[in-house]
């Protein structure tokens, strides 16, 4: 299949790129906002809570804008997050093996995992809310029986809290002490940003998003380039599992659920369509901080958590809305 056959049309790509700056406007107003509306907003402490929370929440939306670019869905990022910050944990404390083969056997175990989801979705013909959905509660499962459903704590490991805790740059500028987490997300962000723009699977991603079935009737094994995906999603939720735990010095078991609709309402605000074929991660990682900027600002307002749940999905519902208008005004 060609290039041509296989990019986002034009018109896509304008709304996308509208959708990116109408986002990173907000993300400008948001911040304006809290920081009239409280001076303790602005402080360095707040700004690098702010980036941590962001790294975590990223790095899970990087995982599913891919997935959500074909069309599909993955319900399952939250648990899978909690299921392979777990698995480091038994690597690494219960086991007592070396920090690189943690590191190596979270993402791994969360490449398989998506591997799992991408085969009942590709193979079995489960839809993506279902398959992934009973992924969800099976990785939930999994994660109170492998722990015992008891912490794992990281004091016996050393090095570990640095790989979201610690600043390399910070080391040599200390006067700018931004965490690892937040190197990493970039760095995955990156990866990915060239991953889906510049090689055949990022082709293939939007063009599957677009039409699958004419992409099929082209000669390209959809079915493998859609696995392909939910694993390299999979994979990429194994990063996050090791940035929280990291950050909390713990593998925490019962910890997960609720994350993929941040991570999703991250992605659609970031401009990446529902209905498949158009998104970016840059997007991705603007929407990311939105959430993270939106959630912290009304902490410091003292907003009651309950009350912080409600924006928060009313955000996501304003997210979808807003998503649907853009398809409808593609269509004309």
């Amino acid at each position: 299949m060609s290039d041509a056959a296989t990019a986002p049309k034009p018109a896509s790509r304008g709304l996308g790129a509208q959708q990116k700056i109408w986002a990173f406007a907000s993300l400008i107003v948001l911040l304006v906002f809290f920081s009239i509306a409280s001076p303790n907003f602005l402080q360095t402490t707040n700004i690098l809570a702010v980036l941590q929370a962001t790294a975590v929440n990223g790095v899970l939306a990087i995982a599913v804008t891919m997935i959500i670019i074909t069309g599909g869905i993955d319900l399952s990022i939250g648990t899978l997050m909690t299921f392979t910050a777990v698995t480091a944990g038994m690597i690494l404390t219960n086991w007592g093996l070396p920090l690189p083969l943690g590191v190596l056997g979270a993402i791994g175990m969360g490449a398989f995992c998506g591997l799992i989801s991408g085969t009942l979705v590709t193979r079995m013909r489960i839809p993506p809310f279902i398959a992934t959905l009973g992924m969800m509660l099976i990785l939930k499962g999994l994660s109170l029986v492998v722990s015992g459903t008891r912490p794992i704590y990281f004091n016996d490991t050393p090095g570990y809290t640095e790989i979201a805790q610690g600043s390399l740059i910070g080391d040599i500028f200390p006067a700018v002490p931004v965490p690892n987490g937040v190197l990493i997300l970039f760095l995955v962000a990156l990866v990915m940003a060239w991953v889906l723009n510049r090689t055949v699977l990022g082709r293939y991603c939007f063009a599957m998003g677009s039409n699958e079935e004419a992409v099929r009737l082209s000669g390209v094994n959809t079915t493998r380039w859609k696995t392909a995906i939910y694993a390299l999603g999979g994979g990429i939720c194994g990063i996050a599992g090791l940035l929280i735990s990291s950050r909390l010095n713990s593998a925490q078991p019962a910890l997960g659920l609720g994350y993929e609709l941040d991570a999703i309402a991250a992605v659609v605000i970031g401009g990446t369509s529902l209905a498949g074929g158009r998104g970016s991660i840059l997007g991705t990682v603007i929407g990311a901080l939105i959430m993270a900027v939106l959630l912290n600002g009304l902490r410091i307002l003292s907003v009651a958590q309950e009350w912080q749940t409600v924006v928060t999905g009313i955000i996501i519902i304003a997210a979808v809305y807003l998503d649907m208008l853009r398809r409808d005004k593609s269509a004309v």
